[in-house]
């Protein structure tokens, strides 16, 4: 019997450090990682430890033979992975065993070197990968700053509620916040409370994992009107991020229209369509809850521009999607590409064969009394529609414009970096500049999570990036690019510093 890794894998890599047959991959050091979906487990090479279920932080892997219902389709997705791959050196006598990489040992400061005072600010995924590497490996002493009164950062923001497994991994980030070398300082924000200056002033090094919290612009005429927002504010809504106010988003329209495909919008269009019973006893903010009890949403369409073939979303999440009950997931058939494209099984269009297929008269209003949710592929938005309040979405189609009538329009086409004040910001990027987490022209600082490499990647894309920020902290601390000073509790003088004002 082997293990199998299911939808809710989120690339992190721990439980590659615990295999003891090097049976997972990609591994953090392989050209693959971060490039596929999620990891896989080799069946064949599997010995059945379960090491590494007990070690997954988001309880994505059970044994194979054990899955049932939408995770039944993971051990032949994990097992597809290896198929035709070279595993052991012709000469093996175990031809289930993997290549192991050579060891390195290249996350210490030398014992005669004084502990490193650091600041690390964000409290998300990026920052505390930085502060369990620093933690664990040195003898830093950590400062960690957020500028929201409570710590987790997309994790606790940014993961739907129905997600409970995914949520799971804040656990493992929360236990460093009692560590005895960590101070922690919430609700204090870099620009407004402390400046860059004070705080490389008051630190030998400082970490920014601020991410992408900004939503990417469509540019369409209409864009400003009232129902047409941002899947940042929905999901902050539903989350309850204390920046977004509790009406922010209209449940009055029985169809709302997404501008993207990606994991997040299929987020928004999964907690639009819920029954409220299901997500009772969840995370889910109390308010938002209450209007979904009322919402008279019964469609949620999700437009993407290219074909299914190269949807945004992942093939786990849309598995996910496709196999929930109650609330079916259809394609909108108008476009003959689509079709062909589902029908070839290209890339991810593979997953929609089993969907229903339907040309959806867009002037009509949905079904009564029913949910669901219809991909529609090959079409773009080309103008919000309404004067003074959102009426409808034009859009492209196969045999020329099409309205979809819909007094809610939610883009979701991707996240954007804000500047830092007092650091260096790629306008175009929405990055700050660095190289392999070093900021430009800024001795001591550095960056790490989206605002380091842009917003791409899920949680555990993060620690392999902290790792190389990290990385670079320590050599330049070992090489004398950045001397270490005996100062006091940084904490203390920020703390002071805080009171003054």
């Amino acid at each position: 019997m082997a293990f199998a890794i299911t939808q809710t894998c989120c690339n992190d890599a721990t439980c590659v450090s615990v295999c003891p047959v090097n049976c997972i991959h990609p591994t953090p050091d392989e050209p693959d990682f971060g490039s596929t979906e999620m990891l896989y487990v080799d069946p064949a090479a599997c010995i059945d430890c379960g090491a590494c279920a007990d070690a997954c932080p988001v309880d994505a892997i059970f044994p194979a033979d054990l899955l049932t219902g939408p995770l039944k389709v993971y051990a032949g997705l994990n097992a597809q992975y290896y198929a035709g791959r070279e595993t052991a050196p012709a000469a093996d006598p175990a031809p289930n065993f993997h290549r192991w990489s050579p060891p390195t040992f290249d996350r210490a400061i030398p014992s005669d070197f004084a502990p490193p005072d650091i600041a690390v600010v964000g409290t998300g995924p990026a920052g505390m990968y930085a502060v369990e590497d620093l933690l664990l490996h040195t003898n830093a002493r950590v400062t960690l700053i957020d500028r929201l009164p409570v710590a987790g950062g997309l994790v606790r923001f940014g993961v739907a509620p129905d997600h409970p497994a995914t949520k799971r991994i804040g656990e493992t980030f929360s236990r460093f916040h009692e560590h005895p070398r960590l101070r922690m300082r919430l609700g204090t924000e870099v620009g407004r409370d402390v400046t860059v200056e004070e705080l490389a002033e008051r630190h030998d090094a400082v970490v920014y994992a601020v991410g992408a919290f900004s939503a990417r612009a469509l540019g369409l005429d209409g864009e400003e009107q009232p129902g047409s927002i941002a899947a940042t504010t929905v999901v902050g809504w539903y989350n309850g991020h204390p920046d977004v106010p509790a009406n922010a988003v209209d449940l009055s329209s029985e169809r709302v229209v997404l501008v993207g495909t990606g994991n997040v919008a299929l987020d928004v269009a999964r907690i639009l369509t819920a029954d409220p019973a299901e997500l009772t006893g969840t995370t889910i903010a109390r308010h938002a809850l209450e209007r979904l009890r009322t919402s008279k949403v019964r469609e949620v369409v999700l437009l993407a521009r290219r074909g299914p073939e190269d949807a945004a979303y992942t093939s786990p999440e849309l598995l996910a999607l496709a196999h929930r009950t109650g609330v079916p997931l259809v394609v909108d058939g108008e476009d003959p590409r689509t079709a062909a494209a589902i029908d070839a099984g290209t890339g991810k269009a593979d997953v929609l064969r089993e969907l229903g297929r339907e040309t959806v008269d867009w002037t009509a209003p949905p079904v009564a009394d029913a949910r669901r949710i219809v991909l529609r592929f090959h079409s773009a938005p080309t103008e919000i529609v309404g004067d003074t309040q959102v009426r409808g979405l034009r859009v492209t189609g196969a045999g020329g414009p099409v309205e979809i009538a819909a007094c809610q329009v939610v883009r979701a086409v991707g996240y954007r970096g804000m500047p830092v004040p007092g650091l260096p910001f790629d306008a175009d990027r929405g990055t700050i500049p660095n190289t392999a987490g070093r900021v430009d022209g800024r001795s001591g600082a550095y960056v790490v999570g989206w605002i380091k490499r842009g917003p791409s990647g899920g949680i555990g894309a993060n620690r392999t990036c902290a790792r190389e920020t990290v990385a670079t902290l320590l050599e330049d601390i070992t090489s004398g690019r950045l001397p270490v000073r005996a100062r006091r509790s940084p904490i203390a003088a920020l703390a002071a510093r805080f009171r003054g004002r």
